[in-house]
């Protein structure tokens, strides 16, 4: 039975990744950070049908090296996903030095204890499309050039320059995985894709009017998270160690989106969205596409699941989700949110 640690677990692709590494036998272990508050709702079926230590949660934090070396002599793991990071790039404008901490140390210590381990432990550091800029039309590929614009961006380019490092330096089996945007009913709710589909849900049920979005031009390449965990599994099972670009090849903007969620429930997205500079980012990404045909010729990964069928999922989940809210609204057990309850 391979082992597999993974930081970050209770987060959309942590909840994906583990559910596909327990379905192929895998014992997994995940990172929480201790907090007064443990959020692993992701998580909480994962763990009720995983009873019998295939999967464990262990207190930990990337900031503390200590704490990861311990655990990771204590699980003598295969296999190492580094997920965890201050996620949300509007929000590392606001707090640049956590999100530049999170996103730097984290990585360095991990391939630290990686380094001084006698067995062979394979490495996955999550890069992200942020990393170029967006400054371009052109179809993003491994070899395009970075050019971060955000304390998020600009952490992963250095957690993805040090994974590299380690790797040419000390022989190490250490990928990097460039994974544009990727999404699905377990995003957090402040982001873009899941702020319009659980307006869609809640507008649809008559608990909310309106949802306030910024900048409706940025265009992204969106893909189904689900998707992309098999690409991060194929890397570490890649007999050489590399990085990869995994993205769909289409780009669409957040305009766009909106109008096809609210189209999905025969809604018109005119008479619900409005934009404001409130959400615009300090320096905007207008564009990302990308070009994962390495991925495709390497790895046999190519994605499985349209925009159209991926906001589809987005929908119904939010439209469940909104209707558990209005029951509880009808009971007077929830008071209702007519503005926009992410705003």
């Amino acid at each position: 039975m391979k082992k597999a640690l993974i930081t970050g677990i209770t987060g959309q692709d942590g909840y994906y990744l583990s559910k596909l590494l327990l379905e192929n036998g895998y014992e997994v272990h995940g990172t929480v950070r201790r907090a007064s508050l443990i959020n692993t709702f992701r998580i909480d079926e994962l763990i009720s049908n995983y009873r019998n230590g295939e999967l464990t949660l262990h207190y930990s934090d990337l900031l503390d090296s200590a704490s990861l070396s311990s655990l990771i002599n204590i699980i003598q793991p295969d296999e190492i996903y580094n997920l965890a990071a201050q996620s949300h790039v509007s929000v590392s404008f606001k707090n640049p030095v956590y999100t530049t901490q999170v996103g730097t140390l984290g990585s360095v210590s991990i391939l630290e204890a990686i380094r001084s381990k006698d067995k062979v432990i394979k490495f996955y550091q999550a890069s992200s499309s942020e990393m170029y800029g967006g400054s371009s039309k052109e179809k993003l590929n491994e070899s395009s050039p970075f050019n971060p614009k955000s304390p998020y961006a600009a952490s992963k380019v250095f957690a993805h320059d040090i994974t590299k490092i380690y790797r040419d330096s000390y022989d190490l089996f250490c990928v990097n995985g460039i994974l544009f945007n990727h999404e699905s009913p377990m995003r957090g709710e402040t982001f873009v894709t899941r702020k319009i589909t659980r307006a869609v849900g809640r507008i649809k049920m008559g608990i909310q009017k309106k949802v306030t979005l910024g900048n409706l031009d940025a265009s992204r390449d969106w893909g189904f998270a689900g998707d992309y965990v098999e690409g991060m599994w194929m890397m570490l099972q890649h007999e050489n160690p590399s990085d990869w670009v995994l993205a769909t090849g289409e780009s669409i903007t957040v305009k766009s989106f909106a109008e096809k969620a609210f189209e999905y429930v025969d809604l018109n997205y005119e008479e619900y969205v409005e934009s404001s500079e409130k959400y615009f980012r300090p320096n905007e990404v207008d564009f990302l596409l990308g070009d994962s045909s390495k991925a495709k010729k390497e790895l046999g990964w190519k994605p499985k699941t349209s925009i159209d069928e991926l906001i589809k999922i987005m929908v119904d989940e939010d439209i469940k989700l909104a209707n558990r809210e209005k029951v509880l609204i009808d009971e007077n057990l929830l008071k209702p949110t007519w503005e926009n309850p992410s705003s």
